[in-house]
């Protein structure tokens, strides 16, 4: 089976390093984008059915419901709250609140090609933001949030979700770290 390039297995020394001695912009984008191309990698190499196992009972995750959620959340966090774009919600309805790790049944080349678009659209926006201090609103509560929270909210999202799919990467095939 061919392999789609976006899920070829990137070698360790691929990903960009975190910068030890950078500003606080370049280290919190730094480490949000090493979060982002770690879920990758835990992704790389596997095909549509192994995306969608929920490998790690009585949990309801897979990689694939992981990558549908990390596409909606960079659009909902970024566009809609932070940048205040009116774009519609990816795998979510109030009727179906959870298709995002529910509903599998499309393709995972099509998926994770959506969340590295969603990826860029996140890094185009925090590009354009004049500072740390730029502000969103929260479509919830109506509360102001910093783009530096949002930073540091992302990357504690993409930790928390890169510790899920370490345990159902290792659970379909053996595979350990990155």
């Amino acid at each position: 089976m061919e392999i789609p390039q976006h899920f070829s297995p990137v070698a360790e020394g691929t990903r960009e390093a975190i910068p030890r001695l950078a500003g606080e912009r370049d280290t919190l984008v730094a480490f949000l984008d090493w979060h982002r191309e770690t879920f990758a990698l835990k992704c790389a190499g596997l095909g549509q059915s192994a995306l969608s196992t929920k490998a790690v009972p009585p949990s309801g995750l897979s990689l694939h419901g992981i990558l549908r959620h990390l596409a909606g959340v960079e659009r909902w966090w970024f566009q809609q709250q932070f940048a205040g774009e009116d774009v519609p919600l990816l795998h979510y309805s109030d009727d179906d609140p959870n298709q995002d790790f529910d509903s599998l049944d499309g393709d995972v080349t099509e998926a994770m090609a959506l969340w590295r678009s969603e990826c860029a659209r996140s890094r185009e926006i925090v590009a354009a933001a004049s500072s740390l201090e730029d502000q969103g609103t929260s479509l919830v509560t109506g509360e102001p949030f910093t783009l530096r929270w949002l930073l540091v909210h992302q990357i504690a999202e993409y930790a928390r979700h890169n510790g899920h799919a370490d345990l159902l990467r290792e659970s379909l095939d053996g595979t350990v770290g990155h």
